[in-house]
């Protein structure tokens, strides 16, 4: 399985949810489907909350998240 092209699936515009990046036709931002996934949500259980979600929707929201990781530094927390 390749990684899932996410530019075909996430949308930034400035009109969308504040400008955060959302899943295209959606007002589901990427950071609630990645916060999610970290908080312990499978990808069946957030899709059965939002029925609009596919899984190359929760694919695509990764491959951006990994993206910006390779774009910028994260700090980490101290201690």
């Amino acid at each position: 399985m390749g990684r899932v092209v996410w530019q075909e699936r996430i949308v930034i515009a400035p009109d969308l949810h504040h400008g955060d990046p959302c899943i295209k036709g959606t007002r589901i931002p990427v950071a609630m489907i990645v916060g999610s996934l970290a908080d312990g949500m499978t990808s069946t259980q957030i899709r059965e909350a939002y029925p609009q979600l596919t899984e190359e929707d929760i694919r695509a929201a990764l491959a951006y998240a990994a993206e910006l990781r390779h774009q910028e530094f994260v700090a980490p927390l101290p201690g």
